[in-house]
């Protein structure tokens, strides 16, 4: 089996863990509130995470080098998983995914003003046909009208989107111990002081599967890590697509869920214009800070590290004081 065709594989077998991750986000988030939730997968998830950041010997502080930037990506990337966790909870996963996948879109044109990236008419065009593909899925308007579920998920991707623009404007320069734990420390800390205002009893059944929320998480980052060690960039990252198949079949078994014929013309919209800005940054020529790319594909929930600060960290063999 070639490396390009197993980076895919475990592309693919990455993204039906983290579909799997957003299925339990669905069921809990049916019950309790998504403060709750983010409360308890980043309980459950620090321990996997500290070991790793254990494992760093190497000389340092916590002290960010950009502490605007980071204080600014740190809040966004809480403000994307209380969004993205809402959305899950009151609308369809495929409506959810759809919604979300607008993110390489949105990243395409953060980077112009932030990464000073300069996006062609080509790319240009890909941008605004994918901003239409949102507008189908949504349907301001039309239909059951556009829900605050709408709105979270819009919001969820664009703090998603701004977050991962700025790590790629400070990552070379800041320690990827600080691009992981703020994150997860703010998380931690503003939704437990929302306990006291949200909490509702866990039965163990319940408090169980956080803890397998976190166990999916990391077997996706683990798989997503692998995937982008062995195949290029351009051939992993548009496997996040498959997300949208998964949510149909669970979607379907779990809630009984249908994809009407507007989330799948625009999710179809949607992907096609991601598929192709992906393929044009792929080219030298035409990107040289690939924004898209370097996202790792995965947006950041504030209970996890973004996939591409634990590749940064692995490849480099640990942080440069």
């Amino acid at each position: 089996m070639s490396p390009t065709l197993r980076g895919a594989l475990l592309s693919l077998a990455a993204f039906a863990f983290y579909a799997t991750h957003d299925v339990v986000v669905k069921y809990l988030g049916g019950t309790y509130s998504a403060f709750q939730t983010m409360f308890f997968a980043g309980l459950m998830g620090f321990p996997l995470v500290t070991i790793l950041l254990l494992s760093d010997r190497r000389d340092g502080t916590l002290i960010p080098r950009h502490p605007w930037w980071t204080a600014l990506r740190t809040v966004s990337a809480v403000v994307t998983g209380a969004m993205g966790f809402y959305a899950f909870s009151v609308l369809p996963l495929a409506t959810s995914y759809a919604i979300f996948f607008a993110m390489p879109l949105l990243i395409t044109l953060m980077a112009i003003p932030m990464l000073g990236e300069k996006v062609g008419i080509r790319r240009g065009i890909a941008v605004m046909i994918g901003l239409l593909g949102v507008l189908i899925v949504v349907r301001p308007g039309g239909g059951d009208g556009f829900s605050l579920g709408h709105l979270a998920a819009l919001g969820a991707a664009t703090t998603g989107s701004l977050s991962s623009v700025i790590v790629r404007k400070i990552g070379r320069e800041e320690r990827s111990v600080v691009l992981m734990l703020y994150p997860m420390v703010l998380t931690f800390v503003a939704t437990g002081a929302l306990m006291p205002f949200v909490y509702q009893p866990m039965p163990v059944t319940d408090l169980s599967l956080t803890a397998v929320m976190a166990f999916l998480g990391t077997l996706g980052a683990l798989a997503s890590i692998a995937a982008y060690r062995i195949a290029p960039a351009v051939i992993v990252a548009p496997m996040q697509y498959s997300q949208i198949l998964w949510a149909a079949v669970y979607g379907w078994i779990f809630f009984g869920e249908a994809v009407d014929v507007y989330t799948a013309v625009g999710s179809s919209v949607i992907i096609a214009s991601g598929i192709y800005i992906v393929l044009r940054e792929g080219t030298p020529s035409v990107s040289q800070n690939r924004p898209v790319l370097e996202n790792r594909s995965r947006w950041e929930i504030g209970t996890f590290p973004r996939v591409s600060t634990w590749l940064k960290r692995l490849d480099r063999g640990g942080d440069q004081a």
